[in-house]
């Protein structure tokens, strides 16, 4: 590492840690906790080589699968979980959630997965990890400390749009009689509202989905005609505050996967060249 990450606030939500060699970023609330292990990926610590260098999640971007898989064991130990007992969404950009059981792990790393068009998922059994994938697009932590049970979900902005923060805790309500108002919300390194250039197609649906209100806050004029500078953080705090989430106790990250291509993956800064980037939960046991 060269150089630091870059931060768009000193505030410190966001903690880079580093064991055998895995370099991660975690919540500092949900460390405190002591229910959770948890990690948001960096490229820094795996065997990727090349645009997936090193610590390239995809087993679907043309990377070695021996090497993605040596990857998984690294976090695996870094995190103290098991490699074998971790389930994989498959994302694309719906807003489905999918409850994981016993008799999900190790689908999409040890096991073929039985289902697709899942970008959420979550669950009660200690021990089970939940993974979604990400280069520019929010990773949505929960954590429900009363009923033990906690969700992850990938939130782009056609996730963000639609609502899914909301979807997932009334999953997570329906599964485990979650209560919004007891939840902590992590949302996590994603593209920043400086970085996330959106055109006015884009724009007229958070108009749609948003209180006029908010308007002045999720989108501004950007710096070529007709583009637009969307705020992806600031709406997904909506979306939690207005599903029934204590707003002190949502989270919000300062750190950009655009800003940093040197320590993460980002499908604006890199298209295609590039891996995926991983978020991990687990309920602790």
């Amino acid at each position: 590492m060269t150089q630091k990450i870059i931060k768009k606030t000193e505030e410190t939500v966001l903690t880079v840690k580093e064991n055998r060699g895995v370099t991660y970023l975690s919540f500092p609330i949900l460390e405190d906790t002591g229910l959770v292990s948890h990690a948001f990926s960096t490229r820094l610590g795996g065997v990727s080589k090349g645009d997936f260098a090193t610590m390239n999640f995809s087993f679907t971007r043309g990377d070695d699968r021996d090497d993605v898989l040596e990857n998984y064991r690294r976090m695996a130990v870094a995190l103290g979980v098991d490699r074998e007992r971790m389930v994989l969404t498959w994302q694309t950009h719906t807003t489905n959630v999918r409850r994981v059981t016993e008799e999900d792990e190790g689908k999409g790393i040890v096991r073929d997965r039985d289902y697709r068009d899942v970008d959420g998922l979550i669950t009660n059994i200690p021990g089970v990890t939940l993974v979604t994938f990400y280069a520019d697009c929010v990773p949505l932590y929960i954590l429900d400390p009363v009923h033990r049970a906690i969700g992850l979900s990938h939130s782009g902005w056609r996730g963000t749009v639609k609502r899914m923060g909301e979807k997932t805790l009334k999953a997570m309500n329906q599964a485990f009689g979650t209560n919004p108002g007891d939840v902590i919300a992590c949302i996590g390194p994603s593209i920043c509202k400086d970085c996330f250039e959106v055109g006015e197609e884009v724009v007229e649906e958070f108009r749609q989905a948003f209180s006029a209100r908010h308007w002045a806050e999720l989108f501004e004029p950007g710096r070529k005609a007709g583009k637009y500078q969307l705020d992806l953080w600031r709406a997904n705090q909506i979306v939690f505050t207005e599903a029934g989430v204590d707003p002190d106790k949502i989270h919000t990250t300062n750190i950009c996967t655009k800003c940093n291509p040197e320590h993460l993956f980002s499908h604006r800064a890199m298209a295609e060249n590039r891996g995926n980037l991983a978020a991990f939960l687990c309920l602790s046991d």
